[in-house]
């Protein structure tokens, strides 16, 4: 049992650094970072004004999720959210014909469904130290 609740919490934490850093990165350039989209996005159906400020919502959407992630706060929730930000990314990745980072993307998604499959191995967490206080 063990072996299992380690694996979790060491798959949860890889899973949860590359979201916070995903965003971390994006936070003191986020204006450019959504502009980018904008540009990227400029010849797809999908409008401008929603890929704007997509653009800021994804940056700290990605840091808070990871954030959640490697503190196992919410995990539940987080990986639900995370998955919902893949389905979003995909379908922008397809949309402008991203074929290169969709494999990347189902990755993310696949470890996000893993974990909250195996949801009861995350007893190391603060979850599970907030609910052994109750």
């Amino acid at each position: 049992m063990k072996d299992k609740n380690l694996t979790y919490l060491l798959m949860r934490l890889i899973i949860g650094i590359s979201m916070l850093g995903h965003g971390l990165v994006r936070l003191p350039k986020i204006v450019a970072f959504s502009n980018g989209m904008v540009a990227k996005f400029s010849e797809s159906m999908i409008p401008s004004f929603l890929v704007e400020p997509f653009g800021y919502v994804l940056t700290i959407t990605e840091f808070l999720l990871g954030v959640l992630l490697v503190l196992g706060l919410f995990t539940r929730q987080a990986l639900i959210g995370s998955i919902i930000t893949m389905i979003l990314l995909v379908l922008g990745s397809t949309l402008v014909e991203n074929w290169s980072v969709i494999n990347s993307q189902l990755i993310h998604a696949a470890v996000f469904a893993f974990l909250l499959w195996h949801i009861n191995y995350n007893n190391w967490s603060l979850d599970t130290m907030i609910k052994n206080k109750k």
